[in-house]
């Protein structure tokens, strides 16, 4: 069966991270999502997004699509489709809002990855470090969706797996034992 592991939680827990470590370590390709924000110092147009217009955006065929802090960010069909033609396991990251709609719709397919820290400073020292700018970090942190996805959604209690990421060699261990039972599993 093939699995997508949906990588969530609060802005600044760590999900880029957790999905650069799945395709460097395992080669679980990342879906690229869709996202009118503006690009971060270093990100590249169909790596990290593709950075659409509102225009743009609204054109393609989504299987969720969000508001975040005034940004539209959705994933395509198209995407998802592309991404299994690669490999029977793949991962993406979405907000909270974002997994239940996988969870809904793709049901099983979906393993839910639910990220937090143990302390909020935790993530604003992590939104600083990354190169956002102050405004968009004050942005991220008062808005509803930030607060949101801070805690685990009940929709998502008792299917996602939750790590809290506030040391990456534990985080990487898990991450290896998830692998290899999704994994075991397909076959």
């Amino acid at each position: 069966m093939k699995h997508v592991i949906v990588i969530t939680g609060a802005t600044g827990t760590g999900k880029t991270t957790v999905s650069t470590y799945l395709k460097t370590k395992f080669q679980i390709p990342r879906i690229i999502t869709h996202t009118t924000r503006p690009m971060r110092p270093g990100e590249k147009d169909g790596v990290d997004y593709y950075f659409e217009t509102d225009a743009s955006f609204a054109s393609n065929h989504y299987l969720e699509s969000v508001t975040y802090a005034g940004y539209q960010y959705g994933s395509s069909y198209e995407g998802l489709q592309r991404a299994f033609e690669k490999n029977d396991l793949v991962s993406i990251v979405l907000d909270t809002k974002g997994a239940e709609t996988y969870v809904r719709e793709l049901k099983e397919q979906a393993f839910i990855l639910f990220l937090t820290v143990g302390q909020s400073v935790i993530l604003h020292e992590r939104l600083r470090d990354r190169g956002d700018q102050l405004e968009m970090i004050q942005s991220r942190i008062k808005s509803k969706e930030y607060s949101r996805d801070l805690t685990l959604p009940a929709d998502l209690k008792g299917v996602a797996t939750v790590i809290q990421n506030d040391h990456w060699g534990n985080t990487q261990e898990k991450l290896d034992t998830i692998v290899t039972q999704l994994r075991a599993s397909a076959l």
